[in-house]
Parts: structure tokens; C-alpha cells; sequence
């Protein structure tokens, strides 16, 4: 086990990181790797699988090359919690051993990025316990808390650098994986998604939720992003460029201006523009988040889409 960053996060100075975009739909519409449920940890039990998700992250590594960027390495296991292992079959055991797996593989490719001099932040990925855009069973965060305990845990174990809440779409979920993070006294990021009103799906603000989940933590999170939805959606809630959003660090937006509902009963990839999503992005980091340096992209994006939007960004790094 070999932590490089835990103590301190190197996106936290302020230089630009790239991240990997849309994991699942690359692999499902571009690869045409199938997963059940989504879950793109079940690829690591297989040479064939780890090889398409080595041959997926080393993508963004040229990205990050290329701009002279760090890079954060989201591990494949946003499904890799207990319920989500048992409806697919597999025990706690099985988890633990596949989430060791899942930031194993990062460690190789972190290794590789050494060698080119590139910085390399291995994140542990926790999503959501039921569906990433309906809250349909909504947790306490103390549930949340116990819930999420053991993934987390296996990460602190391991040699990620930080815990990544991704996709959450209710505060209290979200404050479970804080909790337990401090708890393993791990690093912690926050990425929120919204509809198209720029509210949470329980229809609580955007900046409510960050209020709610710093107050309740004493700003434990390391920063929060936000993610799987466009970028237009995200505007409603940070017009004014109000104090909260200089927690926001991050951005990993999807291509396509479908709702969630939409999107949900699309049975096509809509890849939406990759050129028009990286102006939007450098729009948002001159106009609405000035902290704004974690960059990419979630579903229907792939490394052409992160690409557009490094290149689009980098020049506001010089």
C-alpha cells in the first residue's frame, strides 16, 4: 500500500487535474463491453475486462500529458457497495476483494505516470445506495453513514489517496460518506447532481446542500464537485456567484441536455458536442466558479469530450 497524497491533495493547489469521463457508457456504447446494472467494477475479474479498463484511463493520461496537467484516477466502483453486490451476486468478501482490486490497478497506472512526470491522485469512487438519479429510499446520514462504512474503510485500507462521493442526489447520503470518511480518516469529495431547475432531485437547492453538509462536518470535504448533469442545468443555482461555490472545485458534467428522466429512457448514446462543452466549461470557470480546477466529464462523454475541455481550460492555468 503506497498512499501518495492523503495528507495532502495536490488539486488543492489550484492547478489544473483532468479526470475520465462517462466510464460505464464509454465502455458499454464505444466498447461495446456489457455491464450489469452498470457496475464496471465486475470487469476486474477478468483479464479481458482489466485490460479495457487500462486501455480506458490510459486515455486520459495522454490528456493530462498533453496539457501538463495532474490527473485524479476515479476507481471503476461506483456500484461496488453492498446492496448493488448483492442484487448482482457477489458477497462482502467478493467486494472487499474487488474495491482492493479496483485501486490496484490505479496503482499500476499511477507507476506508468510517475515515469512521464505526471501527478496522479487515486480516488476511491462511492455512489449512490439506490438509484444515481432518483432518491427513491431516502436514508438519515447516520443509516448512510453505516451503509457506506465498509467501502470506505476498504479504501482507507488501501492506496487511495481520497473518497469520491459521486452522483449523490440527496444531502444525507452525502453527509453518511462524509462522516464515515472522517471516520477512516480519509479525504473526502462531494459531487451533487441536479435536474434541470438546478436543484438537487429532492428539490433542495444546490448551495443549501453544501451549506448543510459543511455545517454538519466543520467543512470536513475536501472540496465538492459537480456531476451527470448538463452544464445549463447547473446554472440556475450559481447565478450571483454566491460564497458557497468557491467550494466547488470540481466538474464532471454530462454532453447531453436530457434530463434525467430523459436520459434514463434513452436507449442511444447522445455524445452532445464536445467542442461546445469545453466552451462552457472555461465560461464557467471565468463567470461562476473561479476554483474551479477538477475537470471531466460523465455520461455520453469520453476522452474527446475531456480533451476539448482541457484544451479549453488549460490557457486559464498560465
Amino acid at each position: 500500500m503506497d498512499s501518495h497524497y492523503r495528507s495532502a491533495l495536490p488539486q488543492l493547489d489550484g492547478g489544473l487535474f483532468v479526470t475520465d469521463g462517462g466510464i460505464e457508457t464509454t465502455l458499454i456504447f464505444h466498447e461495446g463491453v456489457e455491464l450489469r446494472d452498470f457496475a464496471a467494477f465486475e470487469l476486474l475479474d477478468t483479464p479481458q475486462g482489466e485490460a479495457a479498463l487500462r486501455k480506458y484511463f490510459r486515455a486520459y493520461a495522454v490528456i493530462a500529458a498533453r496539457h501538463g496537467a495532474g490527473l485524479v484516477l476515479e476507481s471503476a466502483t461506483w456500484r461496488a457497495s453492498a446492496d448493488w453486490g448483492a442484487r448482482l451476486g457477489h458477497s462482502p468478501r467478493d467486494l472487499e476483494r474487488m474495491n482492493k482490486r479496483a485501486i490496484a490497478l490505479l496503482e499500476d497506472l499511477r507507476a506508468e505516470l510517475k515515469e512521464a512526470g505526471t501527478v496522479a491522485v487515486i480516488s476511491g469512487c462511492v455512489g449512490p445506495r439506490g438509484d444515481g438519479y432518483q432518491p427513491a429510499h431516502v436514508m438519515t446520514a447516520e443509516q448512510a453513514r453505516a451503509y457506506h462504512r465498509a467501502q470506505v474503510e476498504t479504501f482507507a485500507g488501501s492506496a487511495a489517496d481520497m473518497v469520491g462521493a459521486i452522483t449523490m442526489n440527496y444531502v444525507e447520503e452525502a453527509l453518511g460518506i462524509v462522516h464515515a470518511a472522517r471516520d477512516c480518516a480519509m479525504p473526502v469529495a462531494v459531487s451533487f447532481t441536479v435536474e434541470t431547475d438546478g436543484r438537487l432531485p429532492t428539490g433542495q437547492p444546490l448551495g443549501e446542500a453544501i451549506e448543510q453538509v459543511d455545517a454538519a462536518t466543520h467543512g470536513y470535504p475536501s472540496y465538492y464537485m459537480l456531476n451527470c448533469a448538463h452544464p445549463e442545468h447547473f446554472v440556475p443555482g450559481l447565478k450571483g456567484r454566491p460564497s458557497w461555490a468557491l467550494r466547488i472545485r470540481g466538474l464532471r458534467a454530462n454532453a447531453s441536455r436530457k434530463s434525467h428522466a430523459e436520459l434514463n429512457d434513452s436507449t442511444e448514446l447522445d455524445a452532445g458536442n464536445p467542442h461546445e462543452l469545453g466552451a462552457q466549461y472555461a465560461e464557467f470557470k471565468r463567470r461562476l466558479l473561479p476554483r474551479l480546477n477538477v475537470l471531466g466529464g460523465c455520461c455520453g462523454t469520453d476522452h474527446r469530450h475531456v480533451g476539448h475541455i482541457a484544451s479549453a481550460c488549460a490557457p486559464l492555468f498560465s
